[in-house]
């Protein structure tokens, strides 16, 4: 992989942790790094450059990372709809997890980072990239990891006619 033509954006409101994370990505090749301090600033900023991939932290004021890729992903001047997120977060509670993948985030780094983590989520992001998904309430990249080998039907949600409920399967 060519990290020497990547475009990554950092967002993080913590300068010491951009520090370090921009050593990280120095460090396996990446040249061109821009740094913001909030998600106002990243999405300016993604207004005057062209980004590839987008790092940011979730728990950041005013803006934080869940607002930032909401706006991202929904706003109708967003600059870039489609670029690929990885949220970086300590807070790595079930719910707060749903919640920016709701969003729409790509990619998921728990603190403290390392390099290997770094280069994962980046490869995951560029070598096996998922397609998007827009519907009335959400988009952004498919939410679903995994084919389920003994799913049945043209719909894998519940709510819309594809999995059935709970009593039947008991039934069965």
């Amino acid at each position: 992989m060519r990290y020497d033509l990547l475009k990554i954006l950092l967002v993080d409101d913590n300068h010491h942790m951009r520090v370090l994370l921009s050593e990280i990505l120095k460090a396996i090749g990446v040249r061109y790094i821009y740094e913001a301090a909030d998600g106002t600033q990243g999405l300016q900023m993604m207004k005057n450059h062209t980004i590839d991939i987008v790092m940011t932290d979730l728990s950041m004021q005013p803006l934080d990372g869940i607002d930032f890729v909401r706006l991202l992903r929904r706003s109708p001047d967003s600059p870039n709809q489609m670029c690929p997120v990885v949220m970086i977060t300590g807070h790595s509670t079930m719910s707060r997890v749903a919640e920016a993948r709701d969003a729409g985030v790509n990619e998921f780094l728990t603190k403290p980072l390392n390099a290997r983590g770094v280069l994962e989520r980046i490869n995951q992001i560029v070598n096996h990239p998922r397609p998007y998904v827009k519907t009335e309430s959400y988009f952004g990249p498919d939410r679903r990891r995994r084919n389920d080998p003994n799913f049945k039907g043209p719909y894998r949600r519940e709510d819309d006619g594809g999995a059935q409920p709970k009593a039947a399967i008991h039934e069965l």
